[in-house]
This record gives C-alpha cells, sequence and structure tokens, in this order.
C-alpha cells in the first residue's frame, strides 16, 4: 500500500475530524493508497496540542507557509473560513502541492473563478469536500436515478437541514457574517451537500426563483457582549432543470433554522413508473417507489454498504465518520487513477456550478425574479 502524505491548514473540527479518518484507515479493504498525516497549521497552539496523540504527525505550526514548504507534503487540506479560500487555494497550488478544498471553492463566484482558472494552470489534482453522497442511500439514488430506472422524471428534491441555530443564545461565529462566510450565508455553508448529487446527474437548474430568510439579527459574541448577524440562515431554491429533454421542478433547500433537524441531508427523485428517496435521519432507509396496477412505497434495510468495502460488518449501519473516510477514499483513489468507477468527489467545475446557483438565487431574492442561469 503506497503512503500518501497528508498536511492540514486549519486543525479545529474539520480538521481533527479527517485526521480521525486516517487513524483507522486499517478499517478499509479494497484501497491501495493510504493516507498518513505528517503536518498542520493553526493559527492556535492549543488546536495544535490535539495533534500531539497522532506519532505521524511532525511538524506542528502555526504559519502554515511552513507547511506549503514542506517536501513531505503530499497532499494539502484546507479547512478555514470561506474569505480565506482563494488565498490559501492558490498558495497551495503555487506550492505544488495537490489540494482537497472545503467547500464553497471560495467566496463568491467569482473567487470560485479565479480559483479553477489556477487549478487548471497548475495542473494539480484538486477535489472538493462533499461526504453526504457517500452515505450507501445516497449512492443507491443516484444509481437508480442514473439507470433511469424511474421513467420520466418528474420532480427532485434535495437538501440539507440544520436546527442548531434555532438558539438565540448561541455565540454568532465566522458563519453569521458576510464579511467572512459570503453574501450567500447558509448558500455557501450547505449548499453543495445540496446541489452536489443533482449536478453530478447532470441536472444543474436552468433558471430559478429564490427564498432567503434571515433568523436572529444579533447573537452574543462570546465575549459578553452582542455582535450583528447579517447572512441569509434559510434558503428554498425553486428551479427548473432539462432533464431527458423535459422540463422538471428542482427544488434545493438549504437551513440552518430547521425545526427538528440535528444534521439531516435527504434526497427525494420522483418519476413516472418510479422513485426514491434518502434522508440521513434513518440512515439504514431507502424508500423505493414501484408503480404497476397498484403503487407502493417499499422500505429496504441497507446495512453498510459503502462504496469501498471495510472490515465493518454488513448489517451494521454507517455514521458520518465512515462517510468522511468514503470520501477520503475516494479523494485518494481516484488521484492514483483507481477508482474505477466509484462515485467521485465534487470537482471544482461543480464547485464552480453551485457558485452560479447562489448567485443567482442572490440576484433573485434582490430583485424578486426568476432568473436564467
Amino acid at each position: 500500500m503506497k503512503d500518501v502524505r497528508i498536511g492540514i491548514i486549519g486543525g479545529g473540527l474539520m480538521g481533527r475530524e479527517m485526521a480521525s479518518a486516517f487513524a483507522r484507515w486499517c478499517a478499509l479493504t479494497d484501497v491501495t493508497v493510504r493516507p498518513v498525516l505528517v503536518s498542520v497549521a493553526d493559527l492556535n497552539p492549543s488546536t495544535l496540542a490535539w495533534f500531539d496523540c497522532i506519532p505521524s504527525c511532525t511538524q506542528k505550526t502555526t504559519d502554515y507557509k511552513e507547511l506549503l514548504s514542506n517536501p513531505d507534503v503530499d497532499v494539502v487540506y484546507v479547512a478555514v473560513p470561506h474569505n480565506l479560500h482563494e488565498k490559501l487555494y492558490l498558495d497551495v497550488l503555487t506550492a505544488g502541492k495537490d489540494l482537497f478544498a472545503e467547500k464553497p471553492f471560495g467566496i463568491d463566484l467569482p473567487s470560485a473563478r479565479r480559483i479553477l482558472e489556477a487549478v487548471n494552470s497548475s495542473g494539480r489534482f484538486v477535489r472538493c469536500s462533499s461526504e453526504m453522497p457517500f452515505f450507501p442511500g445516497a449512492q443507491r439514488a443516484f444509481e437508480i436515478a442514473r439507470k433511469g430506472e424511474i421513467g420520466r422524471v418528474l420532480e427532485v428534491v434535495s437538501g440539507f437541514h440544520h436546527s442548531s441555530d434555532l438558539d438565540p443564545t448561541k455565540a454568532a461565529n465566522w458563519k453569521r457574517l458576510n464579511a467572512t462566510c459570503g453574501e450567500g450565508g447558509a448558500l455557501n455553508d450547505l449548499g453543495m451537500h445540496s446541489c452536489h448529487l443533482p449536478l453530478r446527474l447532470g441536472w444543474k437548474p436552468t433558471r430559478l426563483f429564490a427564498q432567503l430568510q434571515k433568523g436572529y439579527p444579533q447573537r452574543p459574541d462570546g465575549k459578553g457582549g452582542v455582535t450583528n448577524c447579517d447572512t441569509w440562515d434559510n434558503a428554498m431554491l425553486h428551479t427548473w432543470t432539462s432533464i431527458q429533454g423535459e422540463e422538471v421542478p428542482l427544488r434545493l433547500e438549504m437551513k440552518r433554522l430547521a425545526p427538528g433537524a440535528t444534521n439531516t441531508w435527504y434526497i427525494e427523485i420522483l418519476g413516472t413508473d418510479g422513485g426514491v428517496r434518502f434522508s440521513t435521519a434513518e440512515p439504514k432507509t431507502l424508500w423505493i417507489f414501484e408503480r404497476g396496477k397498484e403503487q407502493w412505497w417499499k422500505r429496504t434495510d441497507l446495512g453498510f454498504g459503502t462504496p469501498f468495502k471495510a472490515v465493518t460488518g454488513g448489517i451494521f449501519e454507517p455514521g458520518f465518520p465512515d462517510v468522511i473516510q468514503q470520501m477520503w477514499a475516494a479523494f485518494l483513489m481516484e488521484r492514483a487513477g483507481e477508482l474505477n468507477g466509484r462515485f467521485g468527489c465534487a470537482t471544482p467545475e461543480e464547485a464552480v456550478a453551485t457558485h452560479e446557483i447562489f448567485a443567482a438565487a442572490l440576484e433573485s431574492q434582490r430583485n424578486g425574479t426568476v432568473v436564467s442561469l
């Protein structure tokens, strides 16, 4: 098995999650590459201290440029606020490293396009993080739709719901400010999750009408005061897409204020001959619609049927750490040219396409009009 040496810029929640996925890589049984964390950069020394538990991580620095100059780093994963994406991504590419980027791939559409231009000029292998499609239920839904097993598609709904922002006492962070999260707000934060599968199926919206909503205008600042919050918290995008020459309604939902949800991704695809529905709220459950003389919704318990096989027994259910690991397996195996038809990570082009959707949504909200893409 070939080692791929990883550097992480941004050692917070997602940085630690990725490092944890590497630590249990032995669970995978059909991969030929292995990630080895060798370096991490973060401005906070106490954050860096967490990585002391990983013996292979021999470089811990508060200066990310020291990580980029490390010849032992092959791939860099970057998890920083959106306003820093462009600068750091371009620096990674200039340093001659492959890049695993976080969504939304730049703070806005112009930024995303500049990053894509740099990617194409660099020749480096670059993908964007989007883990939810690696749930077995999402994989099944994708394959059913890709194979055209549901007849003429009548409607599609894809979304991602949080509810933690319902608490007005929750302190604001950088995601609540346009300056750091971007004007898109929840679009930037959650939009890739909603858009990834439709885009991979070729279902990019051709026009849309957006309904964007803001939550609490102020929140505690965590320092005894309050701060203004100016990002969009909820987004409902009513779009039209073309599927096999037919215009089809496609609704995209991204919500930080979704009562009853914790961290829920879902997709529903309905057609004349069948349909499929999956939600991470029930990670083992897949609903399949069949039409005959009568009509049925059939419930299936999927078990641990992930794209990359693991020692985990097939009867068990996968969770968020599992799909993070699956996503990394897809990234590294595609980088090695060994994806072999399995589902791959979001491409830079797909990331830019999400920003084109977000920009149209912002224009629609400003003007109260349907916007063509």
